[in-house]
């Protein structure tokens, strides 16, 4: 039997070609709603979509259009891009860690088709909470709290639950012992019987009620210099300073976006024809350019009837001459109709 022996030559050049093709392929994690981790291997010039396919394969989600992949660029701007233009290129540095989270907040999560989709809706409003971008009332606070706890450990069991069991729990960023004992008194007393999956969407049912929910906010300065989120919601435009909502405005009020270097305009047409320019100003230009996108993106999914009529946008200025953008995706009227159709048996949920 003949064996052909590789030449001296042949040997670098197949190395060099093995070690090309390590170089083309690199290792990927994906945080997931529950904290817990996806790991593949993508190839380096592998667009997002691949990636978030990927992700929604293995979470069997079919209601996908809600959620979108994060991550951190090397500007530490976070950000989260329409898929069709993520590419893994620009990442600072391998092993890339992204996170998939809610991109567009569902209006009403009663009406989501699946009950795997609104447990993932439910462990990101929960994740809001937790961060402080959910604000609400003490009275609202102990009672979604306690939602979450019913989700979780079930009826109240005075065998397994000790005085204070609620105290292992961190719903929020800091809680008084008062809170605490409120919430341990609802989940005792009135919530008996009900299943992880009803305290899960009265938890978000309580939590679409409230003016931040759907907040991500971004951090600006108002003309005065004062601090002030800025944030788009389900339901508009919306200005947090002090913890206080102190500008709101409807999608369908929303009439331009706009924004040059690092200032940010909105214009909107209230009641009676009354026109209104409200100006903030975000830390850099490349924080106000995707403040816009962010925008442009909300308003589109949530104010129009179908994605035929999405337009591409502009907003010429000095740093980013004749920008221009065009949301990709589907509107929210869409998704619901195209959720409409699926008919499969539900998937396992792993809580």
């Amino acid at each position: 039997m003949h064996h052909r022996r590789l030449s001296a030559h042949a040997l670098p050049r197949l190395m060099s070609s093995s070690i090309r093709s390590l170089d083309r392929e690199c290792n990927c994690t994906v945080r997931l709603l529950d904290d817990s981790e996806y790991t593949c291997t993508i190839q380096r010039d592998a667009k997002g979509q691949y990636l978030f396919d990927l992700i929604c394969h293995h979470l069997n989600l079919l209601e996908k259009d809600y959620f979108g992949i994060r991550y951190v660029d090397p500007d530490k701007q976070r950000v989260i891009k329409p898929l069709k233009e993520i590419y893994l290129l620009f990442v600072a540095q391998p092993p890339f860690t992204m996170c998939l989270r809610v991109k567009f907040y569902p209006p009403d999560p009663a009406a989501l088709k699946e009950e795997i989709t609104r447990y993932l809706v439910f462990l990101q409003v929960k994740r809001d909470l937790y961060h402080g971008r959910l604000l609400c009332k003490t009275s609202d606070a102990a009672l979604l709290a306690a939602y979450i706890l019913q989700a979780e450990i079930g009826d109240y069991d005075p065998g397994k639950h000790p005085e204070g069991y609620s105290s292992k729990f961190q719903f929020f960023p800091k809680h008084s012992e008062k809170l605490e004992r409120r919430i341990a008194e609802i989940h005792k007393t009135e919530l008996i019987g009900q299943t992880p999956e009803t305290s899960e969407l009265n938890f978000l049912q309580k939590a679409q009620m409230l003016e931040t929910y759907g907040v991500d906010p971004h951090p600006c300065k108002d003309v005065s210099g004062n601090p002030a989120f800025l944030a788009f919601t389900p339901f508009g435009f919306t200005v947090l300073q002090g913890n206080r909502r102190v500008h709101f405005l409807k999608w369908e009020e929303v009439t331009k976006l706009k924004f040059e270097a690092k200032t940010f305009h909105i214009y909107a047409n209230q009641k009676e024809d009354k026109k209104i320019i409200l100006t903030y100003f975000a830390p850099t230009p490349e924080a106000c350019k995707h403040l816009w996108k962010c925008g442009v993106e909300n308003q589109a999914f949530y104010k129009l009837e179908k994605s035929s009529q999405v337009r591409t946008v502009s907003s010429s200025n000095l740093f980013f001459k004749g920008s221009r953008f065009r949301y990709s995706g589907k509107v929210a009227k869409e998704v619901m109709e195209q959720s409409a159709k699926i008919k499969r048996d539900p998937p396992e949920i792993h809580r």
